[in-house]
C-alpha cells in the first residue's frame, strides 16, 4: 500500500516536472552568475552525515539533541531547496544548448538536462523526508544522494561550458 502511494506520488511528480519543462521551453537562458543560489556542499554533507548525527545524539541530552537536529534539518532543507532551484536553471541551460549544431555540445546538453531532472526529483523526495525529520528529529531516514547528484550536475555544466565557451569554464565552475 505504501509502495503504491509512493509510486503514484513519483509519477505525479514526474508529470508535473515534465509539464514545467515543456512550459519553460521558450524561456530565455538565465545568467547563471546572477541567478544561482550558493550551495556549500561540504556544510550540506555535514548536516546530513549519519556519523555526525550519531555523535550529537551521544553527546547531547535528548531535548537538546532534538532541538539542534530540527535546526540542522531546516538548514539541510534550505540547501535542498537551493539545489532544486539551481537544477531548474541548469535544466533551462541544457535545453537551450541541446539544439546546438555541434553534436558534442548537444550530447553534453542532454546529459546536463537528464542530471538536472534527476536532481529535481531527488530534491523533491529529500524535501519530504526532511519535513518528516523536522517533525520527528529522532527518525533515522536517509535523504538520498542529493549532494552526489548536484555535484554530478555541476560537473556536467562545466563540461558543457568547456565545449561551448572554454574561456568561461573557470567562472562557471566557481558559480555553482
Amino acid at each position: 500500500m505504501i509502495g503504491t502511494a509512493i509510486f503514484v506520488a513519483l509519477v505525479v511528480l514526474a508529470a508535473w516536472l515534465l509539464q514545467r519543462v515543456i512550459r519553460r521551453r521558450r524561456a530565455p537562458v538565465p545568467d547563471l552568475q546572477a541567478c544561482t543560489q550558493p550551495v556549500d556542499l561540504a556544510a550540506f554533507r555535514n548536516l546530513i552525515d549519519p556519523a555526525e548525527e550519531d555523535y550529537l545524539r551521544r553527546e547531547l541530552p535528548a531535548g537538546q539533541f532534538r532541538s539542534l537536529q530540527r535546526q540542522r534539518m531546516r538548514a539541510a532543507l534550505e540547501y535542498v531547496q537551493r539545489t532544486a532551484y539551481n537544477g531548474a536553471l541548469l535544466l533551462r541551460v541544457g535545453e537551450a544548448a541541446s539544439h546546438d549544431q555541434n553534436p558534442e555540445v548537444a550530447a553534453a546538453a542532454r546529459t546536463l538536462m537528464n542530471e538536472a531532472l534527476r536532481l529535481r526529483m531527488n530534491a523533491m523526495l529529500a524535501m519530504i523526508v526532511l519535513y518528516a525529520r523536522i517533525a520527528v528529529p529522532g527518525a533515522r531516514i536517509s535523504i538520498g544522494r542529493v549532494t552526489d547528484v548536484y555535484e554530478s550536475l555541476t560537473q556536467g555544466l562545466v563540461r558543457l561550458t568547456r565545449l561551448q565557451n572554454p574561456a568561461h569554464t573557470a567562472r562557471i565552475s566557481a558559480v555553482v
